[in-house]
């Protein structure tokens, strides 16, 4: 680790579109920045999506042949542009 650079995971850049579930504030699509094997970054730019750190979503990525897994993930960081999920076995 460098500097306050605190991952465990090589970040790996990515644009993807995921479908996020939140309990109580409804379904979201949104595209990924990137991708770790701890987790993924999501961008945010105008819906009303505010979790707390340590909420619990569903993440499904769209646009696939085949129907994805739902992965249950946590949001662990938020930025001006987005939120940092990991997943939720780490």
């Amino acid at each position: 680790m460098v500097g306050n650079d605190r991952r465990e995971h090589n970040r790996t850049a990515m644009s993807a579109k995921v479908k996020v579930r939140h309990g109580t504030q409804g379904e979201f699509v949104f595209s990924t920045r990137d991708i770790s094997d701890g987790g993924i970054f999501i961008v945010v730019e105008s819906d009303p999506f505010e979790p707390t750190i340590g909420d619990r979503v569903e993440v499904q990525v769209q646009g696939l042949p085949v129907p994805a897994p739902i992965l249950e993930m946590v949001v662990v960081r938020r930025t001006n542009d987005g939120f940092g999920l990991q997943f939720a076995d780490q």
